[in-house]
């Protein structure tokens, strides 16, 4: 197939995923505005109220190698088929949990919501399976605009649907959530990507040689100190907004804005990573949370929380689209499918260990240490970066 015949292919299969991530990217707003505040209703001890939200990203992480392995065996559709179906199953335990009054039920059902989730973090590289190199990172960029909507579904679901059923506070917002999974499964079947099992899946370096590459460390570095430091921030933040005196749907709003603020600027990241560079892109993201951290500590007020949860959101977005198109320079065609699972795997096991680490810090040390602790990642990140920017700079003089 012609590289114009891929790209053809490429933007009819982005547009697809999109309009997915429209419905299942609603996934993680739905937990994450809730999980916390469903908690602090089920469980007497409130050092553990964030406790499902972290079961989510745990799922999500844990479910990334098996979703590769999925997908390697029926294909992309196949696997994204099977995953809207687990997506039902979790919005039904979720909201079963929340009727009954069992904590561990609730919990079982945002960690399955979890494993969908780790279905739904792959389409950014199923997006990219037919594109060329120079329509990889708009590719990218077009799966993540579909967040965009997902920033409006998820929040405006839960001020809609929680109410739904009276004796059960929140339980209709978890059924809307398997209502969700149902549409994105609707959605996927259009989808037309190569079967992950063709892409010549064996053969290339070994796996080792391909991770300890320097700018595969810098591309997950960064990746991961974008997407954990988002959540570690995303996750406390509804509770500390109610615990400062603001209501429930503000904090749903401050979520809202900030998964806007998380894929809008998905329209233009594309084409500022083609003009800038990925590296470029990348190191404006990081820069953007820390100041992100530096208005959260700035006061407490709406404004301060929704600002810090905007910039979190754009800093989130470059740093994140940045680092993937990034891994995508790491890999050829035949190792694809075990470099993306490590990646993800990598990247969201963290997200997983700042989600744990968010609540009990924020019940422990509150709202202030909680954002002090995003500066020392980010420079971090951004030493590795700079020095692969001279690093490359040596190469190309």
């Amino acid at each position: 197939m012609s590289p114009i015949a891929n790209d053809a292919l490429a933007r009819r299969n982005a547009l697809v995923l999109s309009l997915a991530q429209a419905f299942s990217g609603a996934n993680p707003a739905i937990v994450v505005s809730l999980g916390g505040l469903v908690g602090q209703m089920l469980v007497t001890d409130k050092q553990f109220a964030t406790l499902p939200v972290s079961l989510f990203n745990l799922g999500l992480a844990l479910g990334t190698i098996p979703a590769a392995m999925i997908m390697r065996g029926v294909g992309r559709r196949g696997g994204y088929v099977f995953a809207g179906s687990v997506g039902i199953l979790a919005g039904c335990l979720a909201a079963f949990g929340i009727v009954t009054a069992s904590f561990l039920i609730f919990c079982i059902g945002t960690t399955i919501a979890g494993f969908w989730g780790s279905f739904t973090q792959s389409y950014r590289f199923a997006a990219t399976d037919a594109a060329s190199d120079s329509f990889k990172a708009r590719a990218i960029s077009w799966v993540m605009i579909g967040g965009l909507v997902a920033g409006i579904i998820g929040p405006q679901t839960v001020i809609w649907t929680r109410d739904v059923i009276v004796t059960a506070p929140f339980a209709g917002a978890f059924l809307a959530q398997s209502f969700l999974a149902l549409l994105t499964i609707a959605v996927v079947v259009f989808l037309r990507s190569p079967p992950v099992s063709a892409q010549s899946q064996t053969g290339g370096r070994p796996l080792r040689e391909i991770v300890t590459q320097p700018r595969f460390i810098v591309a997950v570095t960064s990746g991961v100190v974008s997407a954990a430091l988002m959540t570690f921030v995303m996750t406390a933040a509804p509770l500390a907004m109610i615990g400062c005196g603001h209501s429930v749907s503000t904090a749903a709003l401050g979520i809202q804005w900030h998964v806007l603020a998380m894929y809008g600027p998905s329209f233009f990241t594309g084409r500022l990573i083609q003009r800038f560079g990925k590296e470029r892109v990348t190191a404006v993201g990081l820069v953007l949370i820390a100041v992100s951290a530096t208005v959260g500590l700035s006061g407490l007020t709406v404004a301060h929380f929704w600002g810090a949860l905007i910039l979190l959101g754009i800093g989130w977005n470059f740093g994140f689209i940045g680092a993937t198109a990034l891994v995508t320079d790491c890999y050829r065609s035949e190792e694809r499918a075990r470099v993306q699972a490590i990646n993800d795997f990598l990247v969201f096991g963290f997200v997983a260990l700042a989600s744990f680490s968010s609540g009990n810090l924020l019940s422990t040390d509150g709202w202030g240490t909680l954002n002090l602790l995003v500066y020392p990642p980010v420079a971090v990140a951004l030493g590795l970066l700079a020095w692969q920017s001279k690093k490359n700079a040596v190469v190309a003089a």
